[in-house]
This record gives C-alpha cells, structure tokens and sequence, in this order.
C-alpha cells in the first residue's frame, strides 16, 4: 500500500492492514519489512491486543491442523516424497489438467486433433523457442518437477511414434538471434507444422511487466516464415 501511496509510512501500512483483517505479510528478505511496527502501533492505541489476538489465531489454527507442532511420527505428511508427488495417478492427473484447459481459438478444416494413428506416415516439424526447452515452460511460481517428468512438444510428439523434426531458430524467448535459413529448411519438408512460441519468465514475471502484448524478438518474424 506504501508504493500505491495508499499510505505514508510502515506504520501507517500496518495500521491499515491489520484494521481490514489483514494477518500475513509477504517479506521474504526484508529486514524491516511492515508488521514489525505492530507493536508501536500497539503502543500508540491505533489497534488493539484483542485485535491482534483475533488476528493471530487462525494462522496457528491453521498451522495446527496442517500438524507443524505434531511429532513428525504423527504427521501423515512426512512420510511423503517424490515417489508420492509424482505417482502416476499424480502424472495422470496432472495430463487431465492440462488438456482441459487447452482453449483452441480456431481450427481450419478440422485441423486437430491430431490422430495418433496417422502420425507415422506424416512428418512433423516442430519448431520455436518453446518447442524443446524444459526450462522456459514454467511460469512464475512454479514448482520444480523432476526433469524426467517434464514433457516438451517435442519429446511428447516423438513419444507417440511421430516422425518429428526440430528446430528452434532461436534458442531463448526474447529471440534476438534468429536462423531463418534452418527454419524454412525443416518446414518446407513437414506434412504438419507445430510453431511453439510465447513469453516465459525471461520476458515477463512479478515486477517484470511489459509495454506491449508483440511477441519477444524475431518470435513474430518466425511465425510468418513458417506460414509463408
């Protein structure tokens, strides 16, 4: 609220926050960071001890039931690891996710879906900066998933028995060095053309915003090549 200039001070800022039920603040690094001036608000009288234990009580309530203060034999979650997170009913659950939230804008001619029955006898290029590069497809606040779980267009493709060819024609999301040669090459040769393009965290996170919706770079550049 103190860069929103919603307030003046620190001690404003908690004041306010703590008035309209806020109870969690997110300092991470911060030394002096707003809710340590509760006690001088405190003091002052703007809010109440009542009000801070009003406050404080469903933080631990919570932190109750979730078990922190259990012994870590009578806490189920401890016993979790990565053979649980990444269970394949997890997998599965996770690819169910995935493709209901897929939101098809236009599909000329009936297009898709691709039928894995005739992948084989069709040559696939799949081509951009997102196409085979685990690391751009995770957005801000992601978890880290095993890289053995991580499934590119590519690898997926190739997985189901598909002829595919690859280029990415530039090697990062802003694109600023771009192959124009490799691409047609791998193009003019495919049946079905997948273009993988967008942002990534490289381009645009919390506190990293853009001026513009145009792709990064060369990105606009390699989708009309692709067409042409």
């Amino acid at each position: 609220m103190l860069g929103h200039h919603y307030t003046h001070s620190f001690l404003e800022t908690a004041v306010a926050s703590v008035n309209a039920g806020c109870n969690l603040e997110l300092s991470y690094g911060m030394r002096n960071n707003v809710f340590m001036h509760i006690p001088q608000a405190l003091a002052m009288g703007n809010i109440t001890l009542q009000m801070l234990r009003d406050r404080v009580r469903p933080l631990f309530y919570t932190r109750m039931r979730l078990g922190e203060f259990d012994p870590p034999a009578m806490n189920p979650y401890s016993s979790l690891n990565l053979s649980v997170v990444q269970s394949p009913e997890h997998r599965n659950l996770s690819l169910e996710a995935a493709v209901k939230s897929f939101v098809l804008l236009k599909n000329v001619r009936g297009t898709l879906p691709l039928r894995a029955q005739d992948l084989s006898s069709q040559h696939l290029a799949v081509v951009g900066p997102f196409a085979d590069n685990p690391r751009v497809l995770f957005g801000d606040y992601a978890p880290v998933p095993e890289p053995q779980y991580i499934y590119t267009p590519r690898r997926g493709l190739e997985m189901l028995g598909a002829n595919v060819s690859f280029v990415a024609g530039c090697s990062e999301p802003r694109c600023q060095r771009y192959s124009r040669s490799e691409l047609v090459r791998v193009v003019q040769a495919a049946d079905v053309v997948l273009i993988c393009l967008g942002t990534g965290v490289d381009v645009e996170t919390e506190a990293k915003d853009r001026s513009d919706l145009s792709l990064p770079g060369h990105q606009l550049e390699l989708l009309q090549d692709a067409v042409q």
